[in-house]
């Protein structure tokens, strides 16, 4: 049931973009083909596999409309035992029925093998089995055989020929991306001769002096694009392992252009591949930052204010007529705009807050919540000065919400940070028509128009933070309980961005303030140790937040329960991470809607006295608080240490608590006790393993009219519900090469129904 994670994201991340000039057009072509991957990477065991392959390679050739899926093959015919004779050989003319050939000859020759055809049920099960385990072992093929009535040995090559087909199917697929490619290739050497043959003289073959601009524009533009093909030819070569790197059949030079094409310079970088020159890379850029500027400071007609919700509104004729967009969709799907405004003051220095904008490391560290993958691909400008003024930066970055239930954003933009004056700088991302055209279909789902934020400088440490977010999006299927919040921009717009903007800088000068009230620091002694703690929290939550999105680092199948609650299962392995417990970690994870505020079901999880409410390790038992630090000016943002006592032992556990204008987290761990012990002196959190599960809580979208007109601020709007995510991570085995089983399944299934039980009865939900 499990699936193999066992690469950690890190390495990933490095592997995809490990060459910045062909990145963009094979990341969609190997991300696209994750299920063939998965089973070109299977074992196949030697002389099994090997004695029907080539039964199975021709029976592929014939069957070419055959997937990877359990319905494709749920009445095609098996063969069984008899198929075979006894040494092995194959009969490979019949196709059931009468004969054809050797008919007349039937008494002469040996007597023609029966074939049996499985039923539906006994395809259904044997599939069932091998999503599981594609290599069943004796124990579970005798079984299976009882189970269907079928003897072992026709469970054995039925098992044999599904994997044999499933190879089959990924070398042509395999083989198709190849010839795709040699196609273009070809065509595209063809139409340079062509164009070359037009621009020389018929008699000396020699360029004519009337040749067009135009003409020597577009036979280089065939240049780029012909070198480009042979690199990604050679590319796919050696991912599929059709040849040794650096060997083409066709053209041995395919490897030194490869290793050219990885040490150009950016300015190289962008002529060669995308046929864009510096200077019109920095005209696009030098606009969008124009276009940002306005934006963040426009008032009405250009942003309305709802009276409703108070959110700003983009007047959308108007921006079409002050920036003359041009609204054709050049062929491309219609898409959805999402436009919105933010503005907010936030604590932290100006350099530093800039500093995180240029650093992708610190850019995803600063949005760990919204951020599960982010590169920078190549830089375009290094900028001017110390502080590198003019930085311009070609990114990625996959965009997430706490739920494996909303897909994740894949993006592709230019990023430019310019200082416009002693005290106030812009940074401004927008998607580039070029570098898209050189990227998989399948990736550009969403764009940006100018976007980012104007940020000033304020006295003691503060900015105010103009913060502008312009998406063009494709829509895409997304559960009923979040199309709310997804549609309406709420979900990846400007407030959940500067929301987790302001909630990390008072995270980042609370864990480095000196002078912190005894009150804010209850329970740990030292500086020191409120550092260490502070610490391990984050890394705890960053965990937390990499574990439960929809990010491609997971393989999540859905789990139904007889509650009626779906929960996603994903499994990992950790083989050398100090920082979890070493072995098969399993995570699931359930989204439920709830008819109580977000505020309201916030502080009730996060409440020590009330733990034993919900939590069903806590057994009923009191849950007492040993240390509680403040991270924020608000009270939910805290980490505490608690204790649970029971009557065989004591356990400790970590937990941290966020909460901002948009979202609201708490994610705990238990943790060893001499180790945590350890780290509130103030020594190293780095090895203390931690396994973080916990809730994301949402407000749902609902804007409604309040019921009462009153003229207490706090009961003009009414509170909607809630949208509750529910995760918990499980160390499965402690053995990496264990696999999950369905009784580790039932137990995470069962964990997660009793605790949403648990929390709807104290918050007195009813079901429906």
């Amino acid at each position: 049931m499990g699936v193999d994670m066992s690469n950690p994201p890190t390495s990933r991340t490095k592997d995809f973009f490990a060459s910045p000039a062909l990145s963009l057009s094979l990341a969609g072509i190997f991300r696209d083909g994750a299920a063939a991957a998965a089973a070109a990477n299977m074992e196949v065991e030697e002389g099994e596999e090997g004695s029907v392959g080539g039964g199975g390679g021709a029976r592929g050739r014939r069957e070419d409309t055959v997937e990877i899926s359990s319905e494709n093959s749920g009445h095609a015919r098996s063969r069984s035992d008899e198929d075979f004779d006894g040494d092995g050989d194959h009969d490979d003319d019949g196709d059931g029925g009468d004969g054809d050939g050797d008919g007349g000859d039937g008494n002469k020759k040996k007597k023609r093998k029966k074939y049996h055809r499985h039923t539906a049920e006994q395809i259904r099960e044997m599939e069932a089995l091998f999503k599981e385990s594609p290599h069943p072992d004796e124990k579970q093929r005798q079984q299976l055989s009882k189970q269907l009535g079928l003897a072992p040995r026709q469970v054995k090559f039925w098992f044999q020929n599904r994997r044999t087909q499933i190879k089959a199917i990924q070398e042509r697929h395999e083989n198709s991306l190849l010839k795709t490619e040699m196609e273009k290739l070809r065509d595209e050497t063809k139409s340079l001769r062509e164009t070359i043959k037009k621009a020389a003289c018929s008699n000396c073959g020699f360029a004519t002096s009337s040749k067009d601009a135009s003409v020597a524009t577009e036979e280089q533009q065939l240049r780029i694009e012909n070198a480009r093909l042979k690199a990604e030819i050679e590319k796919l070569r050696v991912a599929v392992g059709k040849c040794p790197p650096g060997t083409s059949p066709s053209n041995s030079s395919c490897s030194a252009s490869g290793n050219d094409q990885e040490n150009r310079s950016s300015l190289d970088f962008y002529s060669g591949i995308f046929g864009l020159e510096k200077s019109r890379i920095m005209e696009i850029v030098n606009q969008a930052m124009e276009e940002l500027k306005k934006m963040a400071s426009a008032g009405d007609p250009l942003w309305i204010r709802s009276v409703e919700t108070g959110r700003e509104i983009l007047n959308y004729d108007e921006y079409m007529r002050e920036f003359s967009v041009d609204n054709s969709s050049n062929g491309r799907p219609k898409r959805s705009i999402e436009a919105s405004r933010e503005t907010s003051i936030v604590f932290v220095d100006l350099p530093r807050l800039v500093q995180s904008f240029m650093d992708v490391n610190q850019w995803k560290e600063m949005f760990p919540c919204m951020i599960s993958k982010a590169a920078t691909v190549d830089v375009i400008s290094n900028g001017e000065g110390p502080n590198k003024s003019g930085v311009v930066q070609l990114m990625f970055a996959e965009l997430q919400m706490l739920t494996p239930m909303v897909p994740t954003r894949e993006v592709y933009f230019v990023r430019f940070c310019k200082q416009l004056s002693a005290d106030q700088w812009a940074i401004v991302d927008v998607s580039v028509d070029k570098v898209e055209d050189n990227i998989d279909a399948s990736l550009v789902k969403c764009r940006k128009r100018p976007s980012g934020c104007i940020i000033e400088d304020k006295s003691n440490g503060h900015c105010k933070v103009v913060w502008v977010e312009h998406l063009e999006c494709q829509r895409s299927i997304v559960p009923t309980m979040y199309r709310s919040i997804v549609n309406s921009g709420i979900a990846f717009g400007a407030r959940h961005w500067i929301a987790t903007l302001q909630q990390q800088c008072e995270r980042l000068v609370f864990s480095m303030a000196t002078n912190v009230p005894t009150k804010d620091s209850n329970g740990v002694a030292t500086l020191a140790g409120r550092k260490s703690i502070l610490k391990l929290a984050q890394r705890m939550t960053w965990s937390f937040c990499r574990a439960i999105g929809a990010s491609s680092y997971h393989t999540w199948t859905k789990v139904s329960t007889k509650t009626g609650d779906d929960i996603r299962v994903a499994s990992r392995k950790n083989l050398n991470d100090p920082g979890e417990p070493l072995g098969v970690i399993m995570c699931a994870v359930s989204s439920v809607w709830l008819p109580v505020s977000h505020h309201v079901l916030f502080d009730f999880i996060r409440d020590e006295a009330r733990r034993n409410e919900w939590d069903i390790m806590s057994n009923g038992g009191p849950v007492q608080s040993i240390a509680n630090l403040a991270k924020g000016q608000d009270r939910g943002n805290a980490v505490t240490v608690q204790t649970m006592k029971s009557k065989e032992n004591s356990m400790w556990i970590l937990q941290d608590s966020c909460t901002n204008a948009y979202e609201s987290m708490v994610v705990y761990a238990p943790v060893d006790i001499t180790g945590m012990q350890s780290v509130m002196t103030g020594c190293d959190a780095s090895n203390i393993a931690v396994l973080p599960s916990g809730f994301s809580i949402l407000p749902d979208g609902l804007e409604s009219r309040p019921m009462v007109i009153t003229s207490r601020p706090e009961e003009k709007s009414t509170e909607g519900g809630s949208l509750l995510t529910i995760a918990f991570q499980i160390l499965i085995n402690t053995s990496p090469t264990a696999k999950i089983t369905m009784e580790s399944v039932e137990s995470v299934n069962t964990l997660i129904s009793c605790t949403v039980r648990n929390i709807k009865t104290s918050l007195q939900c009813e079901d429906g």
